[in-house]
C-alpha cells in the first residue's frame, strides 16, 4: 500500500511539474503537426556537444555562447541539394521569430572555405542567418549528425529537444508552433 502511495504521489508531482510549476513540459506534450512529426524527440533531455566552429568573423565560439536561447542548429554544406532547398526557409524563420529569445544557427560543414559559403548564401537569398562554418566537419561528428542537413532542435538550458535528419519547411505554421511552444516555455521557466 505504502508503495502505491508512493508511485501515485510520485505521478501526481510529474503531472504538476509537466503543467509548468517547476520544470519544463514533457516532449511528448510539444506540438508536432504536419511535417514535424518527422522530428525525433529526445527521449529525456541531455545537454548537447560543444564543439567549436566559426563565427562570422572567423572567431572559434561554441553553443554555450547561445545558452538562453532556444536554438535551431542546422547542419548543412554548400554541395547539399536539400541544403539549398532548405536554407530560405531557416531564413525565413529566424527573420520571423530570431531575437533574444531564439535563433536559427546554421553551421557550414564545409572544407570549401568562408567565401564558397558566403556565396552560397547570396545565390539562395539569405540574408538573415549568420554565416558560421566548420571547415574541420568535427562538430558535425560531436553533435551525431549521420546526414545532411540535419536539424537540431535545443532549449534554452542547453538540451537537445529532438533533431530531424532531411530538410523541412522550418517556416511552416507547423515549425513555427513548435518554436513558439519553446520559446513560451523558456520565458515561463526565465518568470520563476
Amino acid at each position: 500500500m505504502a508503495l502505491v502511495k508512493r508511485v501515485v504521489a510520485v505521478a501526481a508531482l510529474a503531472a504538476g511539474l509537466s503543467l509548468g510549476l517547476g520544470l519544463p513540459a514533457r516532449a511528448a506534450d510539444l506540438p508536432r503537426d504536419g511535417e514535424m512529426r518527422k522530428l525525433s524527440l529526445s527521449a529525456e533531455r541531455k545537454p548537447v556537444a560543444q564543439p567549436e566552429f566559426s563565427d562570422p568573423a572567423d572567431r572559434p565560439t561554441t553553443l554555450e555562447a547561445k545558452r538562453g536561447k532556444v536554438v535551431l542548429l542546422n547542419l548543412w554544406a554548400t554541395w547539399c541539394i536539400p541544403c539549398r532547398e532548405e536554407m530560405p526557409a531557416l531564413d525565413r524563420l529566424q527573420a520571423a521569430r530570431g531575437g533574444k529569445d531564439f535563433e536559427v544557427v546554421a553551421v557550414a560543414q564545409d572544407r570549401s572555405g568562408r567565401a564558397k559559403v558566403e556565396k552560397f548564401l547570396a545565390e539562395t537569398k539569405v540574408v538573415h542567418l549568420k554565416p558560421y562554418l566548420d571547415a574541420s566537419m568535427k562538430s558535425g561528428r560531436a553533435w551525431g549528425a549521420v546526414g545532411l542537413p540535419t536539424t537540431i532542435l535545443i532549449d534554452a538550458q542547453g538540451r537537445e529537444v529532438g533533431r530531424l535528419v532531411g530538410e523541412a519547411a522550418w517556416d511552416s505554421p507547423d515549425a513555427l508552433k513548435l518554436i513558439d511552444a519553446l520559446i513560451a516555455e523558456k520565458v515561463k521557466a526565465a518568470g520563476k
